[in-house]
This record gives structure tokens, sequence and C-alpha cells, in this order.
């Protein structure tokens, strides 16, 4: 069941890649982020409020919210402040560049969920597991060469690194997420509250530092209705993931690589979308990546 969370986690992930880079395109970067984080709060936060006015309703229907200790709180924070820095990373790097690179490249993200699987949590991967895990790398290699016939050139865009940085970090919270929801026992809606409260508070403090007493970035800043779809999409996509984290026998790397489905997405309907080019060549690593997730998940 866990295997099948984690597909329409990924749906919600495709579909919510490709608003974020409508709410991006020509906009001003740290206020969408804002907004989307805030939208999907206000999307949990109307459980949490119909929670405290009808709690046995809310445990019958399993949107209950549970009361935590502090230490608790401290452990959430430490995951918005990983996901906000991921988010700023990432965004910033999806304004300036195709999503057909950007998606593939944060499809690596499984690289590391692998690394720190093996490490901190002791997977053992098979053979098919390991060839699969090195076609999706292999395949995103071959997106930098496709990157370099749209002028894209991966040694010197600093973009390219703030999304291998963004990529990293989600990978982190990734590894994360299993200790908060198997070792803490928070079930995904308590997590997902208090994570988006978190994370705003954090994007205040940046906003106010770098963008509120800005008159000329304030007036560049566009509201678009994509900016709402990102949040909802987001908070949709977790907690599908979440869901599956809490079965015991979920391994988080193969549930990384599941993720990566989401590709199909926003290469193929992205490509579309937005007009991009050399969709046919990104054809090609996309189906080496597909293969390497079939292979994990087959495995």
């Amino acid at each position: 069941m866990w295997m099948y969370l984690g597909l329409l986690a990924a749906l919600f992930l495709g579909l919510h890649n490709l608003c974020k880079k409508h709410a991006v395109q020509g906009n001003e970067v740290f206020p969408v982020l804002l907004g989307t984080v805030t939208s999907g709060f206000l999307f949990i936060a109307s459980f949490y409020i119909l929670s405290l006015y009808y709690p046995e309703y809310a445990i019958a229907n399993g949107y209950h919210f549970q009361k935590l200790p502090w230490s608790t709180h401290g452990y959430i924070f430490i995951k918005s402040a990983i996901m906000a820095s991921s988010w700023i990373l990432a965004y910033q790097a999806l304004k300036h560049l195709p999503i057909t690179i950007v998606t593939p490249i944060r499809s690596a993200g499984p690289f590391f969920t692998f690394i720190g699987a093996i490490l901190i949590y002791q997977e053992r991967p098979n053979p098919l597991q390991w060839i699969g895990f090195f076609l999706i790398i292999f395949s995103v290699i071959l997106y930098s060469k496709i990157g370099k016939i749209e002028g894209i050139i991966f040694k010197r865009n600093k973009w390219i690194f703030a999304i291998i940085g963004a990529t990293f970090l989600g990978a982190s919270s990734g590894l994360y997420d299993k200790f908060l929801i198997q070792n803490l026992s928070l079930n995904p809606q308590t997590l997902q509250f208090w994570f988006c409260l978190y994370t705003i508070l954090i994007l205040l403090v940046i906003l106010t530092i770098t963008w509120f007493p800005h008159a000329e970035k304030r007036k560049a800043f566009k509201f678009r209705w994509s900016i709402i779809a990102v949040g909802i999409l987001l908070q949709a996509a977790d907690y599908f993931y979440f869901k599956a984290l809490q079965d015991p026998e979920a391994l988080i790397m193969l549930l990384s690589a599941i993720k990566r489905s989401q590709i199909l997405i926003a290469v193929v309907v992205g490509g579309l979308v937005f007009k991009e080019q050399n969709k046919r060549k990104k054809m090609v690593p996309l189906i080496g990546i597909m293969i390497g997730v079939g292979l994990i998940l087959y495995a």
C-alpha cells in the first residue's frame, strides 16, 4: 500500500511542479514562495480548526492533530529550516532554467537518499535496485549534455549549483521525515501544520530583510492563481508521502525513487505547455530515469 501512496504523492508533485513554474516565471521568487507555503498552511489550518470544534468527528475521520512537547517542536523547526533553504534555491533556479532541465536534476534526489538510507537506516538495496539507482544518475548526466545545447553550461551556471544544493537539502529532509514519522510517531497532518507555520515564520524574516524594504521589488511581484494551487497540491503530495512513511515496512530509498515518476508530467506536459526546446532529445534520459525507477520498484 505504501508504494501506491508514493505514486499518488508523485502525481500531485508533478502537477505541483507545473504550477510552480507558472508561478515563478518572470516573478519575484521570495513572495511567491511565501504565498505558496501560506496557501498550503491555510488549507491544513481549516482541518485544524475543525478538529478543535469537532474533535470526535476528526478522530473518526483520521485528521485529528496531536499535542506535542516543546522538544518535538524543535525537531519540526529543523525540518522547516532545511526545506526553506531547499525551496529558496529551487525557486531561484526554476525562475532562470527550463523546467525540462530542473526537474530531471531534482530526480537525482534518490542518489543522496540511497546513501543516507544505507548509512543511517541500514537499508540494503539488492543488485537490481543498484542498477536502477545508477541508471537514474547516468540519465541525469545525459540531461547535462542536452543542457549545453540550450546554452546552459552546467559548470558555469550558478543556477545549476542552486538546484543541486536544493536537491541535496530535499533528500536530507526526506531522510529526516522517516525519523519524524516513525521515531517520533507524528501523524501527517500534525507534521504538515507545524512545519508550514514555522516555514512561514522563517520566510517572513528573510522577506523583511530582502524584499519588504524595496519598493521596486514589491511592484515587480505578480499574484497568480498558480501560487495557491502550488500550496494545496504540495500539501496533498506530502500527506500521501507521510502516510506511506507511517508503514513500518516502507523503505525511504524506494519511496524517494517512486516520487521521481513525477518527471513524466513535468517533462512531457511541461515541455508542451512552456514550449521548451529539445523535447525529443530529453525523452531518451527520461526513459532511462523511468526504467531506473521501474527496476527499483520491481526489485
